[in-house]
C-alpha cells in the first residue's frame, strides 16, 4: 500500500454540475494528464502532468485531504483530465475509499477500457463523456467507446456528450449505433455548449433528442449546471 503517488491538479467540495447526479454534493479530486486534446475542454487547466503547482500526492495522503472535505457529501469525484491515465494509484486509492465506504464515481472521456478493467470492480458511478468529433476536433473513439461500456456494464453508467455550433448529425448518428452496440438502456446526456447556449444550441439539442429517442430508452437536455452558479 502506498507504493504510488499521482500528479494532482486539486481536491475540493463542490456540487456536481452534470448528468445523473447534477445537484449532488461531492469531494472532487482532479488528476492531471489527458490523453485528448478537445478544443472547448473546460478543465485544460489538468491536460499537463509537468504544469507548475501540482500536487503528488500517495493514495492515504489523497484521502486525508478528501477526509477532511467528505462530511455531508455522496461521493467521491475522481475526475481531470483523465483519472485512468494513473491507473495503478486508483487502483490503491480505491481500495482505501471501500475500506471507508466511499462511493467512488469515475468521470471519464472513455477511451480506455483497458485501464478501466483493471479498477471496475471498485468504482460505484461511471460518467462516460463522449467526445464527438465534429466538436471537439479529436479523432473518433467509437470503438473504444463500445469496448469501454462493455467493461463497465453492470455499473450505474450514464453517457454525457457536449453538443455545440459545429456538432453534426452524422456524429450524433455514430454516437447512437455506439450506444446501442454497448447497452441501449444506459441514459444519455445531451449538454448545449455553455458558450453557445444563446445561439440555438437548445433547439440543436432538441432535435437530436427526437432523433435519439427512437433508439435509446433515456435520452436528456441538461446544461451543465456548475458554470451557471459558477463553480468549479
Amino acid at each position: 500500500m502506498d507504493t504510488t503517488k499521482a500528479k494532482i491538479v486539486e481536491i475540493f467540495n463542490s456540487v456536481q454540475g452534470e448528468g445523473k447526479y447534477a445537484g449532488s454534493q461531492q469531494v472532487f479530486v482532479r488528476f492531471a494528464g489527458c490523453n485528448l486534446r478537445c478544443s472547448w475542454c473546460d478543465s485544460s487547466h489538468a491536460r499537463d502532468l509537468c504544469a507548475p503547482g501540482l500536487l503528488e500526492l500517495s493514495p492515504t495522503q489523497t484521502w486525508a485531504e478528501v477526509e477532511r472535505l467528505w462530511r455531508g457529501c455522496h461521493s467521491v469525484s475522481v475526475t481531470g483530465g483523465e483519472p485512468l491515465l494513473q491507473g495503478a494509484f486508483l487502483k490503491e486509492f480505491f481500495s482505501i475509499l471501500k475500506v471507508y465506504k466511499v462511493k467512488i464515481y469515475l468521470e471519464t472521456n472513455g477511451t480506455l477500457p483497458g485501464a478501466l478493467k483493471e479498477v471496475v470492480d471498485d468504482v460505484d458511478i461511471v460518467s462516460m463523456d463522449v467526445k464527438l468529433p465534429s466538436s471537439t476536433g479529436c479523432p473518433a473513439y467509437w470503438q473504444e467507446h463500445v469496448d469501454f461500456i462493455r467493461v463497465a456494464w453492470g455499473k450505474d453508467i450514464f453517457i454525457k456528450t457536449v453538443i455545440s455550433k459545429s456538432t453534426t448529425m452524422e456524429d450524433m448518428v455514430k454516437a447512437v449505433e455506439m450506444i446501442c452496440q454497448g447497452d441501449p438502456t444506459i441514459p444519455l446526456f445531451l449538454q448545449p455548449n455553455y458558450f453557445e447556449i444563446n445561439d440555438g444550441i437548445v433547439d440543436k439539442c432538441r432535435e437530436f433528442q427526437q432523433y435519439c429517442v427512437n433508439y435509446l430508452a433515456d435520452v436528456r437536455i441538461i446544461p451543465q449546471m456548475h458554470k451557471f452558479m459558477n463553480l468549479r
